[in-house]
């Protein structure tokens, strides 16, 4: 027993030892990685066949076990009839494009590459599905995502925004794009508000005696600092400059959903799907799932995905976690 144990305290110390060689390399490469161009491929996937499949599985099951079998000859037949291009297939196509942002909005990137590939080959039969999950960020990059949806709106096609979890703040700017919102019963959207915030260490500086230094050219060059002494001056400039987005925020909102009591709603406050349709600012309260499956037969589905390829940093990351995870659990029935 006594070996076993050695060895096993030999394991745990050569897994740690590589662990941490990994997380090295990891980040070594990850610093070369942001020196090279983001670099990735578009897929283009038929979902229809995915989802008639999900339907004919929950007709099929309603069935007695002899009306099963005649529908389902049937229904092979009708499916062999649409993959031959039958007269019975939609013309019309719905393109599904699937948005997650975070706090920097860095994902815009992937979805300008989204839209311009459905604007290639799209016409104005054709229609967009956007499902959205975020809870805001920066304004320049939620702002940009807003103007790539404008995209699709601009060259005639109609735009479906879809909410299952959250489209809140910057969030909520780049939903109002679409024609119509959809949002599930108990997802969040709102936050019609604008918020900033930044710690001040001008107090401790002066303690220990440290000087801090700052040259501006132009009197709001710079409003609150990091390091300095904020003024109220600079305190009322910088509320200015948010008010001002707010409004700017506010405007875009009425002018997209002109049905919404903007006052009303532009507080900040956020509301489940449920409540917004009440606002108006959701038009329809169901998830993305049943949206899609209820035009399974009115369009030909596409999911449209720009897949960025995962740099080494990343890939050794992944590894390294379940290395971890493995050490972790072989530790715990060493001991257990």
């Amino acid at each position: 027993m006594e070996f076993i144990s050695d060895v096993g305290g030999f394991l745990v110390k050569a897994v740690i030892l590589v662990a941490a060689l990994i997380i090295i390399i990891g980040v070594i490469a990850n610093a070369a990685q942001r020196k090279k161009d983001e670099k990735g491929e578009l897929h283009i996937r038929n979902l229809s066949n995915d989802l008639r499949d999900t339907t004919d599985k929950i007709r099929l099951q309603l069935l007695d076990k002899k009306e099963r079998k005649k529908s389902f000859k049937k229904l092979q037949k009708e499916r062999k009839a649409q993959a031959k291009g039958g007269s019975d297939k939609p013309e019309q196509r719905l393109f599904v494009i699937d948005f997650h942002g975070s706090m920097d909005a860095h994902e815009v990137a992937s979805l300008t590459r989204e839209v311009n590939a459905v604007l290639a080959v799209a016409t104005s039969d054709d229609a967009v599905f956007v499902r959205l999950e975020s809870g805001g960020g920066v304004v320049h990059g939620y702002g940009l995502g807003a103007a790539q949806l404008q995209r699709l709106r601009d060259h005639g096609l109609r735009v479906h925004v879809s909410v299952d979890k959250v489209a809140a703040s910057g969030g909520y700017m780049m939903a109002c794009i679409a024609h119509e919102i959809h949002a599930a019963p108990f997802a969040i959207v709102g936050s019609i508000g604008v918020i900033a915030q930044l710690p001040n260490f001008h107090r401790w500086l002066k303690k220990h005696d440290v000087d801090f230094e700052q040259l501006t050219a132009g009197e709001y060059k710079r409003t609150l600092t990091l390091f300095g002494e904020n003024t109220e001056q600079g305190r009322q400039k910088f509320k200015d400059d948010l008010e001002n987005i707010h409004k700017q925020f506010k405007s875009f909102v009425k002018e997209h959903r002109p049905e919404v009591d903007i006052d009303k709603v532009a507080t900040g406050e956020i509301w489940t799907g449920q409540e917004a349709i009440e606002l108006k600012l959701v038009d329809e309260v169901i998830t993305s799932d049943a949206w899609l499956l209820k035009r399974v037969d009115e369009y030909r589905i596409y999911k449209v995905e720009y897949q960025t390829k995962k740099g080494l940093g990343e890939r050794l990351g992944r590894h390294t976690t379940a290395m971890l995870r493995s050490l972790k659990e072989f530790v715990a029935v060493k001991h257990g």
